[in-house]
């Protein structure tokens, strides 16, 4: 996955990078070093962002919240 793809992806779907930081549990400052080509993007970032495509949730400690399983806000 490209800097270009990464972003790309984050605004097709919504995300800021803050809350695309913390959907994946790292700092909004690794988000936009991925984005800028300061630091390498994982190889395996693809998945995680496929993940969160198909669950429709955010990744927590190794596993997906869905938005079922979310409390509603009040």
């Amino acid at each position: 996955m490209t800097k270009y793809e990464l972003k790309q992806w984050r605004e097709e779907h919504g995300y800021s990078q803050a809350m695309l930081a913390k959907a994946l549990g790292v700092a909004v400052m690794t988000v936009s070093r991925w984005e800028t080509g300061l630091r390498a993007i994982p190889v395996f970032l693809h998945l995680a962002l496929r993940c969160m495509e198909l669950e429709g949730g955010e990744l927590t400690k190794g596993k997906i919240i869905t938005t079922k399983e979310r409390s509603p806000k009040r």
